[in-house]
């Protein structure tokens, strides 16, 4: 795909979308916290020490991230090491993976400049660094959202796939992990599960050996980023079991296809596999073991009772009370299900899955979350199923009333959700558990107005002032909360 050939090919819808893009790269924050920190250290730590040695990772993060892992004297504390002598990195090495073009280029470059005199740590923590990260993670995080437009344009028109793209872009949780907080894993997921929803549904017709490989190999970057995208195996899946039964119901002559059905399943799982290698790899060296995720095993989740409301509308980063917008996309799920039963149905199961599988997950909430930030991972059926809803309105109402409608309602959920995400960001409203709704309305009419213009002003010219004050906030959170759970 190259967006910028035949510009003058491209539609209106298209240009805009890219011009976003570049008007929104200035928001685009180059610093590695919290759970980033965990992510990034892979890609630094082969590309400057070779090994997977994260002790430099961990004395040069933020302080909230050191609490519990280094000591006041700036020691790693001893737990943190696992029986292979190895830091505890539970975090995935697939975001590494897609940044490590971007890193090796700003290595080369400071390498140059150092040669020419500039003086540049080329230690995998100074400005450029932090710099091709994020970049890295804007473009993939578009990426996510252009395949997911080109997706949804298959099916409805063109003004509904681009609104439902914008909205999803700045009503969703998205925004926070594409531009805010770069270096967490989020952005890239929703890219790699767009780019394999969009080849799955382009190669569905006639699949070759060779897309089987391909598609396969997606998959296994798909769970090397984030270990819930697994449930997108769905979607091959119901494709060989069609295939399967389609034969199956034939003469027995025609039966000897089964043979040639489950060799191509061969070489898609023999892809997954090696796609998913380097987690297994990792996971060897950090852990000694290449099925240890360094997660809460999967025999503690709750399966039995998991959080279904709670995941949705708990005001501890519920789905739908967080970020609205995401309700209207899964009612238009459901209506692109009964549109197009076999594609939408599909969609439709996933979204389900992934759902009982986020909602069993004892840490639900993600602790540390602007909305229910796993979710981030189904842009692209979010933007599918958004299409569908503003379809949906346009085939039963005045199709010219509902583009207004739909327009107004998309601009005045972007507005809350930036206004939250304000709120969020300068701790108006706490990054950890539950909010008073009461308190942020308020602050949404009476405090981000008055405080917007200065905000993005500190955001734009005194940025690592802004992200010092935020990290001391977040600190006093937390020793907050630790000070109550001991009383």
């Amino acid at each position: 795909m190259h967006l910028l050939k035949d510009w003058r090919n491209r539609s209106r819808y298209e240009k805009c979308l890219l011009c976003l893009f570049a008007i929104t790269l200035p928001l685009v924050n180059p610093w590695v916290r919290g759970d980033g920190v965990g992510y990034y250290a892979y890609g630094r730590a082969l590309l400057i020490e070779g090994r997977l040695d994260f002790q430099k990772d961990w004395l040069e993060a933020n302080p909230s991230f050191r609490m519990g892992r280094v000591d006041p004297q700036g020691h790693i504390i001893d737990s943190q090491y696992t029986r292979t002598g190895c830091l505890d990195n539970h975090f995935t090495i697939g975001p590494a993976i897609l940044w490590f073009p971007f890193l090796l280029t700003a290595h080369l470059a400071v390498r140059v400049s150092d040669a020419l005199g500039a003086h540049i740590s080329a230690d995998g923590f100074s400005r450029p660094y932090s710099i091709a990260m994020a970049c890295g993670t804007a473009f993939y995080g578009f990426l996510g959202l252009w395949l997911s437009f080109q997706i949804a344009k298959k099916f409805f028109p063109e003004r509904w796939a681009f609104l439902a793209t914008l909205g999803i872009w700045f009503a969703s949780s998205l925004p926070v992990y594409l531009y805010f907080n770069p270096s967490w894993s989020h952005a890239h997921s929703a890219f790699v599960i767009a780019l394999f929803v969009w080849y799955w549904l382009r190669t569905q017709d006639e699949r070759t050996s060779f897309q089987w490989i391909l598609l396969g190999l997606i998959g296994g970057l798909m769970m090397d980023v984030y270990y819930p995208n697994a449930v997108l195996l769905i979607l091959p899946a119901t494709d060989s079991l069609r295939a399967c039964w389609s034969h199956f119901q034939e003469s027995s002559a025609t039966r000897s296809k089964l043979g040639f059905v489950l060799a191509r399943d061969a070489l898609f799982l023999a892809a997954l596999l090696l796609a998913f290698s380097p987690t297994f790899l990792s996971r060897w060296i950090v852990y000694g073991n290449v099925f240890e995720s360094g997660y809460i095993p999967l025999r503690n989740w709750y399966w039995t009772s998991p959080a279904v409301s709670s995941v949705l509308f708990s005001s501890d980063h519920g789905l739908f009370s967080w970020t609205p917008v995401l309700a209207l996309a899964c009612a238009g799920l459901v209506f692109f299900w009964r549109r197009e039963a076999w594609f939408g149905g599909n969609l439709l199961l996933v979204f389900i899955a992934f759902y009982y599988f986020i909602a069993s997950y004892p840490s639900w909430d993600g602790i540390s979350s602007f909305g229910n930030r796993f979710f981030v991972s189904l842009t692209a059926l979010f933007v599918v199923g958004l299409a569908a809803f503003f379809d949906r309105l346009g085939r039963v109402w005045q199709k010219r009333h509902v583009a207004v409608l739909a327009s107004v309602a998309t601009t005045l959920l972007i507005v809350w959700n930036l206004g939250l995400i304000l709120q969020w960001g300068t701790h108006l409203i706490p990054a950890r558990g539950r909010i008073s709704w009461r308190d942020a309305a308020y602050n949404q009419v009476a405090v981000v107005p008055a405080q917007a213009t200065r905000t993005l002003k500190g955001y734009l010219t005194g940025r690592h002032q802004m992200m010092r004050h935020i990290e001391q906030e977040d600190l006093k959170q937390l020793r907050s909360d630790q000070s109550e759970g001991t009383e």
